[in-house]
């Protein structure tokens, strides 16, 4: 029997398997290792170092047979524990990865509890610092809390965790807030660096975050953890805690699933070509490399707001107000990139719950530039915090300033789009917030856009073009390109009333004397503006003489239509098809028209469209004789008068209109009087020859900022090293040079 027991002592993993098959009859021999077990955790209590690989075999032993003894080895788990919490700083790192393993294996016989397992490893997470111990040390507590909610959610475990958890973030919460560069530095003495640090809360956040996103966690409480690490005095916390409600998952080591990133596709293709070619060698690469292309556009797909988490915010009310009183509190000490992750993230609680934390708007008016840096994300948080609920009052200030700093022919056409989009975006959801005077714009706007229905709808977006510009397009009715025209010019509009009308004068004058055609053509082109100007439609000496007799006469058919007057004889009631309508005059052929021509010709056209509304033209004919009367009186008016467009056609009606020329410099004479000259004496009249400054003179008072982002500072900065030899040798043989 002794022999035997010697035996077993040295063959530990012998005796194990034997007390598996029977526990009772190895009783005696385990007992023995237990006590000498029991010395040896003394011993390694005092010394770690010694003896320490004996120690570590014993306690895998203990704990692999620990299920069949359970009354001798009841306290074994706690001594494993108090060992780990109260000695890990002394302890090898081969021992506490021993000590975790066994206590997890502990925890799969069922020998503890997933609580006091639990209680053991959450406080390892934050002190070791070895990545292997910390990966298996939280998926073991993923996975167990896991297992334990797989069936059922196991109400005990998960408040007890949450508890635990809570108690983790809110450890640090009294420190001092010094911001994202800064450490921490607590308010009071206290020996525990790791929540000085914030390692606690953070774990405790992470573990938070993926019991939350693996849908093991649902309910308010999760939420109350990370709504607590918003307001952490460390920053890492704070931005991963806000970082949760926003749905973003910048921190991807926070996720276990993380840890096959795939494989190389570089490493792939270099495996193929070296390593021996086989039949499906091929199909098997082309299969691994659609894998990672598929997992790596699955991780490049965006994330959506994690609303649910927002909705479930105990006092949302409270929670925007703490919010921004720590953005507007320590402004100064949050960088740019925190305080926009803070306005997102008020900005949606806002929307989310119609919530109106005034103060914000008053804030953010000052970082509404367009040279401002991440300034999208800023108009994006300003148009998400809106609402119907939103006072217009707080949101005209805001308003104005993004049309002021936008909306302004300075800036590009992307700062003009962002402006008038966010100034959209904010009155979509609040249309009170938008005065009559900026509402003017958005008219001028919408008139361009109607115009564009009506003479080129292809150029507008499908929706913008209008239902009967949607129609016309599909019938095939597209404006022609520049230069084209839909019909060749054969005449001009009228002149038949010119050529009946000049013919029915000559048959009148067959008896007066001929006159040269060249000098009646001349006398018309010398008259021409005084018979514009006369309103009288009978025709004058000059008015005569234009036609051309002689050799060069017209030739005038003799056809029954030519010879009757344009107008139709006032006894018929209905209108008729004008007959010289199919006609093509010669005249424009056969003479050269002078401009008395055309102004008789407009007054001709007058008549002949007085005369079809008098016997019942209708609308058309009163149309025509409208736009044939605006011609003459702009011919008459001068060619500035109707047809340019002034400034106040495209400005529209003003309070107080822009002064012109001659009114600005009158102002600026007035200002001038009573003073000297004005013009700067730097320079020029203190000195005996009168010269400006050199710029080696006024580069003395330049400020240092723009020396510094000067091009030649910039340029020393990032020249290579290649630049910089090439620089100093010829430094150095200008030196030798002015020696000589």
């Amino acid at each position: 029997m002794g022999g035997r027991g010697v035996l077993l002592t040295s063959n530990l993993p012998q005796l194990q398997n034997l007390i598996k098959r029977d526990p009772a009859a190895y009783k005696e021999e385990f007992l023995q290792q237990w006590n000498h077990y029991d010395s040896i955790r003394q011993i390694f209590q005092i010394n770690p170092d010694e003896q320490a690989q004996h120690f570590r075999e014993l306690v895998s032993f203990i704990s692999q047979v620990a299920q069949c003894y359970p009354k001798e080895t009841k306290d074994f788990p706690s001594h494993l524990s108090t060992l780990l919490l109260e000695n890990y700083g002394t302890l090898t790192p081969d021992t506490r990865k021993t000590l975790v393993q066994n206590l997890v294996m502990l925890r799969n016989k069922d020998v503890i509890t997933s609580i006091e397992l639990l209680k053991s490893l959450f406080p390892l997470l934050p002190r070791t610092t070895s990545s292997t111990l910390r990966a298996f040390i939280r998926k073991t507590i993923l996975s167990d809390i896991r297992t334990a909610n797989l069936r059922t959610k196991n109400h005990k475990l998960n408040r007890a965790v949450q508890a635990m958890l809570f108690t983790m973030v809110e450890r640090g919460m009294d420190a001092e807030v010094v911001g994202d560069k800064g450490k921490l530095r607590s308010a009071g003495p206290t020996s525990d660096k790791t929540a000085n640090n914030g390692e606690d809360a953070m774990w405790a956040v992470i573990l938070t975050k993926e019991l939350w996103r693996k849908g093991i966690w649902t309910d308010a409480k999760p939420v109350s953890i990370v709504a607590l690490g918003c307001f952490h005095p460390v920053m890492k916390v704070q931005s991963a805690s806000i970082h949760f409600f926003l749905g973003s998952d910048d921190e991807k080591e926070d996720s276990d699933d993380e840890e096959d990133e795939g494989p190389d596709v570089r490493a792939l293709h270099h495996r193929r070509e070296v390593n021996k070619k086989r039949r499906g060698g091929d199909k098997k690469l082309q299969k691994q490399l659609n894998a990672a292309k598929k997992k790596k556009y699955s991780k490049s797909a965006p994330t959506a707001p994690n609303f649910p988490a927002l909705q479930l915010l105990n006092d949302p009310q409270t929670f925007a107000e703490k919010l921004y009183d720590n953005l507007s509190r320590y402004d100064k000490r949050f960088s740019l990139e925190h305080k926009i992750l803070i306005m997102q993230l008020l900005s949606r609680v806002m929307g989310a719950h119609k919530l109106c934390v005034l103060s914000f708007y008053t804030y953010i008016v000052k970082y509404l530039a367009y040279h401002q840096l991440r300034v999208p994300s800023i108009l994006v948080a300003l148009a998400q915090s809106v609402h119907d609920l939103t006072p217009p009052d707080a949101l005209t200030p805001v308003v104005q300033k993004l049309a002021a700093e936008f909306v302004h022919p300075g800036v590009g056409s992307e700062v003009i789009a962002a402006g008038i989009n966010s100034i959209r975006e904010v009155c979509r959801r609040q249309p009170w917030a938008m005065e009559e005077d900026l509402l003017a714009v958005t008219a001028a706007a919408r008139g361009l856009l109607q115009l564009y229905r009506e003479v080129n709808p292809g150029m507008l977006k499908r929706r913008e073009r209008g239902k009967d510009a949607s129609i016309g397009m599909s019938k095939g009715g597209q404006p022609l390109p520049f230069g084209h025209s839909a019909d060749a010019a054969v005449d001009i509009e009228g002149l038949m009333l010119l050529e009946d009308h000049l013919q029915k004068l000559r048959e009148e004058d067959m008896g007066g004397a001929d006159n040269d055609g060249e000098d009646d053509e001349a006398a018309a082109w010398e008259g021409w503006d005084v018979e514009t100007d006369s309103d009288s439609e009978s025709e004058s000496e000059g008015w005569i003489n234009v036609d051309s007799e002689g050799d060069d006469n017209v030739e005038v058919s003799d056809s029954e239509d030519e010879r009757e007057p344009a107008p139709k004889p006032p006894g018929e009631t209905e209108p008729e098809v004008d007959p010289n309508l199919n006609r093509i005059s010669t005249l424009a052929t056969t003479k050269i028209l002078t401009p008395a021509d055309f102004a008789l010709l407009n007054d001709l056209r007058i008549q002949a469209a007085t005369k079809a509304i008098e016997t019942g033209g209708g609308s058309r004919a009163k149309r025509k004789l409208a736009t044939l009367e605006a011609n003459k009186k702009a011919m008459q008016a001068g060619p500035s008068d109707g047809t340019f467009i002034s400034e106040n056609d495209i400005l529209g009606p003003r309070k107080k209109a822009k002064a012109d020329y001659a009114e600005r410099i009158a102002s600026i004479e007035k200002g001038r009087e009573g003073r000297e000259k004005y013009g700067s004496l730097k320079g020029k009249k203190n000195k005996e020859s009168p010269s400006s400054s050199t710029n080696r003179e006024k580069a003395r008072n330049k400020p240092i900022m723009m020396i510094l982002s000067s091009g030649a500072v910039r340029g020393k900065k990032k020249a290579s090293l290649r630049e910089k030899q090439q620089k100093l040798r010829a430094h150095i043989e200008r030196a030798k040079k002015s020696y000589h």
